[in-house]
């Protein structure tokens, strides 16, 4: 489903800045080490209010409504449950039994999750919804990723096309729907490009450094050699400049595929433009900067981020977009409302 940029689009903008953020970013900081970390909850709130706030589309802002009580609440709840877990699995039968109950209870705190995150995030002060069930989350996040272990990972790329079907289609802003339909074709050349990167990085690196791996090795068995700390330090450099931008190189294609693919109310789309080179630039560069600064450099690295993202999104209306807001400002109501006593469960997946 592919489709031009027209005179009618409507880009999005990230209008925040690092300045800003640092200000909120080092309070929060601040006050959740001296709060032994209970004071994250409202970090957390505070950091998407901001992001939210300062991501607008045609002129209209998001918005996050949470609260950091929910979000403490939520993860009470969990801690309380691993507690539970840990004291109960010395106990093997039980321990059994009650790993069986978690596998089949997490396809329900996923639900939970995105159906939290949708109903506390808003465009135009309209709730966003979602709609998903437990079943179909199970088969999505769990069962087919798990299936594709019997084809060598061959068939991830239909597993990871389900979890997108699953969450966009399921999702709404007020009553109005959002549509998901791609084909498989994109999703592999994703999939290819990402397992492409790792094997050419690979290959180069076994022709350049294959010698002195093989000299490192060879004092492997002296924990006093040194040879263990280098091998530890090829590990990260390998992750760095294998695992991290085939990472990127992913998640950039499957972002575009899926923006593009998307429909709103049956004629409002989306388009991403996001280059895959373009956003490992950035994303190495981020991870750099933060990990010489110490983390100081966190906010700026967020923030550029953001602005990247939002500077490669468009919405692209069907038809007037005035009365498209009114329209389902009239039939969401206070739609998200009714739901501010439910539990921060935010397992922090994508949408």
């Amino acid at each position: 489903m592919n489709f031009s940029q027209t005179s009618s689009s409507e880009d999005f903008e990230f209008t925040g800045s690092a300045r800003e953020y640092f200000g909120i970013w080092i309070v929060n900081l601040a006050l959740s080490i001296v709060t032994f970390g209970i004071y994250s909850a409202w970090a957390k709130v505070r950091t998407k209010k901001y992001f939210y706030q300062n991501t607008k589309v045609a002129g209209r802002g998001f918005d996050y409504h949470a609260t950091g009580k929910q979000i403490l609440i939520g993860r009470l709840i969990v801690a309380a449950g691993l507690v539970v877990f840990s004291i109960l699995s010395a106990i093997p039968l039980v321990g059994i039994l009650i790993l069986l109950v978690l596998l089949f209870l997490l396809p329900v705190l996923i639900v939970r999750s995105l159906r939290f995150n949708a109903q506390m995030s808003s465009w135009s002060n309209v709730r966003f919804r979602f709609h998903g069930k437990a079943g179909r989350a199970f088969l999505s996040y769990m069962l087919y990723p798990f299936l594709t272990v019997f084809t060598l990972y061959l068939a991830w790329p239909f597993a990871s096309r389900s979890v997108k079907n699953y969450v966009v289609n399921n999702h709404s802003l007020g009553d109005t729907a959002f549509s998901f339909e791609s084909g498989i074709g994109a999703f592999y050349k994703a999939f290819l490009a990402a397992v492409g990167w790792v094997v050419l990085v690979t290959l180069v690196s076994s022709v350049i450094f294959g010698p002195p791996i093989v000299m490192i090795a060879q004092g492997f068995d002296n924990p006093e050699s040194g040879a263990f700390a280098l091998a530890i330090a090829g590990i990260y450099v390998f992750s760095f400049v294998t695992i991290l931008p085939a990472i990127s190189i992913y998640q950039a294609m499957i972002r575009n595929t899926t923006y593009n693919n998307t429909v709103l109310g049956g004629q409002h789309r989306f388009q991403s433009t996001v280059k895959p080179l373009k956003l490992l630039l950035i994303i190495l560069t981020n991870t750099l900067a933060t990990i010489l600064s110490l983390g100081l450099l966190l906010p700026w690295a967020k923030v550029r981020y953001a602005k990247y993202m939002a500077a490669n999104t468009t919405l692209i209306p069907g038809g007037s977009l005035d009365d498209f807001v009114g329209t389902i400002e009239k039939n969401a109501g206070a739609v998200g409302d009714a739901y501010s006593d439910i539990e921060g469960f935010d397992l922090g997946l994508p949408v």
